[in-house]
Order: C-alpha cells, then structure tokens, then sequence
C-alpha cells in the first residue's frame, strides 16, 4: 500500500462548542500523525484541524499522501453533516484550520461573511475559486442511484420524467422504498434542490410524486446507499454521485443514473478561516490538495473526484460559484422553499 498512516480515534470534548456542547456530536474524529511525528515531544506548529463533510475514508488517501512530505506533522480530521458544520464554526471560528464542505451555498456565505482568509499564491482556474479566499477542488454530480432488484426486467429511467413515469406504473413496488435528503436538515441536500428548482419544474412534480409514495428522508448519502444497498429502499433520488459510485463499483447491486435532462453538479469547496490557529500548516495543505485534484500531482489511491482531469475533455458545467448561491439563503426564501417542499413531500 502507497500510502501508511496511523488513525487513532480521538475522544474529542464535546464543551468544543461552549454554547451548545450538548448538540455537538461528530460523525467521525481521526488523529492522522506523519511517520516523523511524535507527541511527546510536540513543537508550535505541528498540528492542525481540519473541520469537514467529506467522509473520512474518501479523505484518508489525501491526507496521507500531505504526510508523507511532511513526516513531522499531525492532522486532526473532525466530521460533521454540512448544516452542522456552518453552525459549529460560526460558534467557534478560531477552533480550525481549515473548513472543507460540499455545501457550496454555506460555504460561500462564510467565505462573504469574511471568515476566510485569502491566499494569494494558489494556482487554480478562476471559476474554481472565490477572491483567493474559497477554492473548489472536486467536481461532483447528484445522481438517481437505484437498487437493480426493483427494475428487474424494466428500463432503468434516464430522466427525472423517466423516474416520475416508472413511479407512477407501478406504486406497490415504490411506497415506502424511495430515498431522499431531508434538507431541513441537510446543507447539501438543500443546495441540490433549489438547483433543481431552479433548472425545472419537473423537480416538484417528482417531489409530489415521491411524497405520494410515502418517501423516506435521510440527513446524508451514506444512508441512503446503505439501505439502497440492502433493498430496505428502491431509488434513491439526489445522492452525492461520487460516494454512490464508490459503493456501485464494488458489486452488481446498484446502478448509478446521471440525469440526462439537466445535471446538478457540485464542487467541494475549502478555505482558510481568518482565525485559524495554523494558517501556514492549512495553506501548505490546501496547495498540496488542489495539486492533487488539478492533474498536479500523483493520483494513486485516491477515491474523491478530480477538480480537472486530465485528457477528460470539455469541463462539465457546475454550479456556479458566485453571489447567485446566497439566494436561497436568505431567511424568507427559505422558509418559503421549506414550506413547499414539506407540502410536496412530506404531505
């Protein structure tokens, strides 16, 4: 194996957050140390947090391979669902190194708010970055994922039209076998589907749909595909394209449908907050990461998409990453998005 690295599962207190240390819970919390490393005998600027959504073994690879030029340093990863990562660092803004999330629209608003720091040095195109402050570096579709047992016999749908049609045929084998965010609760989830919204109408036709049919709501990807994966559900609907065809490319059971109507396609954003205890530590690792995700730099080993890859032909079009995100944000908006959706899903 390429890349050797030691995960420690570090008890991290949950006072972190003094204003509301009893709703803090990470999903994960790895301790990466260098092969240099040793922590008995730490000096200032060794260690540094990383704050993120990205599940750790999707990261792993690459913080690993940063150890590996850099022996005498140790990363503390934390994970946390995207919603929950605005929140915690707005609460503790000096508490990390860096902040990595796929909600492209939260992240944007941090970065408007003026808690990131910009880097002035960092090579990346201009339409994956925000004034040097906040740098993209995957490029990541939503996806209809679909369990191949329900559709036994059947075409699989290309389309959102397609989905709503095979719905409609045959609801017995639908009702409560559907999959979706819950973005009351999801950031991401959220962002995904103000950009259908956006792009079509068919978005609330498929919702109303699905609410029909009694749809469960899940707060992240990873659930979705587990319970695709073991039949409790049918489709899945908006699961993150990169974690659903990590799991697909290891069996028969899951089929991985990139709409063909319209794409909603995100990019993994990070930056470096203003009050970052290790600015200089989080900066070396961002230039090495988007190195990496650029075609810079070796890829071996690693799961998360490319920002840019290599002889891969025109880019794919993206969400934007500009003021138009913060749209939906604003508190009337949302509340009146939420509302539709909750009429048309949760009925």
């Amino acid at each position: 194996m390429r890349y050797l690295f030691c995960l420690i599962l570090w008890l991290w207190p949950f006072a972190l957050v003094a204003q509301d240390s009893s709703a803090l819970v990470w999903e994960d919390q790895q301790l990466f140390h260098g092969a240099g490393y040793d922590p008995d005998a730490v000096e200032p600027g060794q260690q540094f947090r990383i704050l993120s959504s990205t599940d750790t073994s999707f990261f792993a690879p690459i913080i690993a391979s940063y150890l590996l030029d850099h022996p005498r340093t140790s990363v503390e990863y934390l994970v946390a669902g995207t919603a929950e990562i605005d929140r915690i660092f707005r609460d503790s803004p000096g508490g990390f190194d860096l902040v990595i999330s796929s909600a492209m629209d939260l992240q944007f608003k941090l970065t408007n708010d003026g808690y990131a720091q910009p880097i002035s040095d960092l090579s990346t195109p201009e339409w994956a970055q925000w004034r040097h402050s906040l740098f993209a570096f995957t490029v990541e579709p939503a996806a209809i994922v679909i369990n191949r047992a329900a559709f036994a016999g059947q075409a699989l749908p290309q389309t959102r039209q397609e989905l709503i049609e095979a719905l409609r045929a045959r609801p017995a084998v639908f009702r409560n076998r559907l999959g979706t965010y819950d973005i009351r609760q999801s950031g991401l989830g959220y962002l995904f589907a103000t950009q259908d919204a956006r792009a079509s109408e068919t978005y609330w036709r498929l919702m109303e749909v699905m609410g029909n049919l009694d749809t469960r709501l899940y707060c992240c990807s990873g659930e979705m595909i587990d319970d695709l994966a073991s039949g409790e559900i049918a489709v899945a609907y908006n699961v993150l394209g990169s974690y659903a065809t990590a799991r697909a490319e290891s069996g028969e059971t899951l089929a991985v449908v990139l709409p063909a109507d319209f794409p909603t396609t995100m990019m993994r954003t990070g930056f470096v907050p203003r009050q970052a205890a290790q600015p200089d530590l989080a900066k070396a690792f961002m230039r090495h990461l988007l190195n990496l995700q650029s075609g810079r730099g070796a890829r071996d080993g690693l799961v998360l998409p490319p920002l840019i890859s290599a002889g891969a032909g025109p880019q794919p079009p993206t969400i934007s990453l500009g003021p138009a995100l913060m749209s939906y944000l604003d508190r009337l908006k949302r509340e009146t998005f939420l509302q539709e959706w909750v009429s048309a899903v949760i009925q």
